[in-house]
C-alpha cells in the first residue's frame, strides 16, 4: 500500500484515504458519517484504511465536508396535533442528549408541490438526519429524495418497509385485533369501524387487524358498518352520525384513532345515547386525552413518545459509536387499555 504521508510529513487527508481505498471522497465521507447507504464490503475496506493510517477528521472540517447541520428534521403529515406533539417530545428526548436540535416540517402529501417542498427542506437545512412518522414514512418517493441527498433517516410505520437500522415498526394490526377481541368477548355482534385516510398504511393495517380479531370469534365485518374517516375529531363525529342513523345501528364502534373516537362520543351524546350503556367505543393510540375525557376511553396504546425517541436514537447511534440495527426494540407491541367507554350491549 502506498505511503499516506504527504509532502512535508503531513498526515493523510480524506482524499488520501479515498485514493488508497479506491473509492470516492463522498464514499469515505459516508463511512465516517455512518451513512446507511454504503455496502458493507466497501465500509469495511474504508474503515481498514482509516484504522491503518490513523486518519481522524477534524470536527470543524468534518462538518464542512459533510455539509451537515446540528439539526434533526421531522417530516410529517399527520392531522392529529396530539400525536404530533407526543412524537416531537420523544424525538427531543433523544436528540438533546446528542447535542442536536429538532426542526419540524409539516406537509400535505396530496399537494402537487409536496415532493419539491420536502427536497427544498432537506437541502436548505442541511439536516443531520430525518425522523418520519406515518404516512410520510410510507412514501418511497421521499426515501429516494433522502438517499439522493445522502441524508440518513428512520421510518416509523405499522409494518416493516426498510432495513432494521432505518425502521421502528408499530404492528398496528395486532393492536386492532385486541380491540376486536375485547368487543366480541363483551358480546357485541353489530360492530362498526371508522377508518383513517386511505393514504395511511396504518388505516389499512388497523382495519385488517380488526377484521381478523372478529373472525377469531366467528364474526365478520359487514361493509355497511364501515365508514371512512380522516383521523380528525370532526370526521369521527360525522361518521358516527351516519352509523347511528342506521335502521339497525351498531352497538359498538372502533375508531381508527383517539381523535375520531372522541368525535364518536360527541355524536353519541348528541343522539341522546349513553356511553357505554347504549354504545361502546374503542379508540387507538392512547393519547393523553383518552384518560381525560368522560367516560375514560378504552383504546389501543401505542407508546408514541417512545416511538419518537426510539427513532431518534437509531438516527443518532453513530454519534455514540453504536450500530443502529441493534438499538432498543426494533418493534413496538401495542396493548389494549380497557377503561370506561366499553361494556356489554344492552339487552
Amino acid at each position: 500500500m502506498n505511503d499516506t504521508k504527504r509532502p512535508g510529513g503531513k498526515p493523510a487527508t480524506i482524499n488520501d484515504i479515498a485514493r488508497l481505498a479506491e473509492v470516492s471522497k463522498k464514499t469515505v465521507s459516508r463511512v465516517i458519517n455512518n451513512s446507511p447507504f454504503v455496502k458493507e464490503e466497501t465500509r469495511k475496506r474504508v474503515e481498514a484504511v482509516i484504522a491503518e493510517h490513523g486518519f481522524s477528521p477534524d470536527p470543524q472540517a468534518r462538518g464542512l465536508a459533510f455539509r451537515r447541520s446540528f439539526l434533526v428534521g421531522m417530516i410529517y403529515d399527520n392531522p392529529s396535533p396530539n400525536y404530533v406533539v407526543n412524537m416531537q417530545q420523544g424525538v427531543l428526548d433523544a436528540v438533546r442528549g446528542a447535542g442536536l436540535e429538532l426542526v419540524v416540517h409539516p406537509c400535505n402529501r396530496a399537494s402537487p408541490t409536496f415532493l419539491d417542498e420536502v427536497r427544498a427542506f432537506v437541502v436548505r437545512q442541511k439536516l443531520f438526519g430525518v425522523v418520519m412518522p406515518p404516512s410520510v414514512s410510507e412514501d418511497d418517493r421521499v426515501i429516494e429524495i433522502l438517499k439522493d441527498a445522502d441524508c440518513p433517516y428512520v421510518r416509523i410505520a405499522s409494518v416493516s418497509l426498510d432495513e432494521p437500522a432505518c425502521m421502528v415498526v408499530t404492528n398496528d394490526s395486532r393492536g386492532a385485533a385486541q380491540a376486536a377481541r375485547h368487543l366480541a368477548e363483551l358480546g357485541h355482534t353489530r360492530v362498526a369501524f371508522i377508518s383513517g385516510p386511505d393514504t395511511f398504511r396504518s388505516s389499512f393495517e388497523r382495519g385488517r387487524g380488526f377484521r381478523e380479531g372478529l373472525a377469531e370469534h366467528g364474526l365478520s365485518m359487514d361493509d355497511a358498518y364501515v365508514r371512512a374517516g380522516a383521523y380528525t375529531f370532526e370526521s369521527g363525529a360525522e361518521a358516527a352520525q351516519s352509523l347511528l342513523a342506521m335502521a339497525n345501528p351498531p352497538t359498538a364502534i372502533f375508531a381508527g384513532n383517539d381523535e375520531m373516537a372522541i368525535g364518536v362520543m360527541k355524536a353519541a351524546r348528541d343522539a341522546g345515547l349513553d356511553v357505554p350503556r347504549d354504545l361502546s367505543i374503542v379508540g387507538f393510540d392512547d393519547l393523553p386525552m383518552a384518560s381525560r375525557v368522560w367516560p375514560n376511553l378504552t383504546t389501543v396504546r401505542l407508546p408514541i413518545r417512545d416511538m419518537g425517541r426510539m427513532a431518534a436514537e437509531k438516527l443518532t447511534a453513530g454519534l455514540r459509536g453504536l450500530d443502529p440495527a441493534t438499538l432498543v426494540q426494533p418493534e413496538v407491541d401495542p396493548s389494549l387499555i380497557v377503561r370506561e367507554s366499553t361494556a356489554p350491549p344492552r339487552g
